[in-house]
């Protein structure tokens, strides 16, 4: 074989092997537990997995206190409470801390002991999940098992049934 052609073959077989690493399932669907994390909660302490409650359901909300879409999501989980009482609820945003604690005060969060509110400062989550929109939210069962995702706005009436229908609620 010429050296030519031996060249053009192992270039276009290199370049075949690293365009398939897009196609490789996202971390999420590999690993589908809740996943090693580490948070700077608005009182400047760490959260991790470890400070998630035991057998309870948890719904993993990643968000940023500018977007329109995550206020409103954020305003019809706090109205329909009730509906969530028995889920841990982890909020989870990159920005600036000054503006995770401007939104947690807004929207009076320390009311509600279920909810917990951390700054992802290693912008782990986002290539985690393969977040395309805003808000983003993974619901995981009481044994810390992948339910479902969903981004976008939705119903929490649709939550609710995806934790029930696994069998969690």
């Amino acid at each position: 074989m010429k050296p030519w052609i031996f060249g053009t073959v192992l270039l276009f077989i290199s370049a075949s092997s690293f365009a398939q690493s897009d196609s490789l399932e996202a971390a999420y669907l590999r690993f589908p537990t809740i996943p090693p994390f580490t948070l700077i909660k608005v009182d400047s302490t760490e959260m991790t997995r470890n400070d998630i409650h035991k057998n309870r359901q948890t719904m993993i909300m990643y968000f940023s206190p500018e977007c329109s879409h995550c206020q409103h999501q954020t305003e019809d989980m706090l109205a329909e409470m009730d509906k969530l009482k028995n889920t841990e609820i982890v909020m989870i945003t990159y920005e600036k801390f000054e503006d995770m604690t401007a939104f947690y005060e807004k929207y009076q969060i320390a009311k509600y002991p279920n909810i917990k509110m951390g700054r992802d400062t290693k912008f782990f989550f986002v290539p985690f999940y393969r977040m395309q929109n805003l808000p983003y939210m993974a619901l995981y069962d009481k044994k810390g098992n992948l339910i479902t995702t969903f981004e976008g706005n939705h119903k929490i009436d649709k939550l609710a049934k995806a934790f029930s229908k696994s069998g969690t609620e």
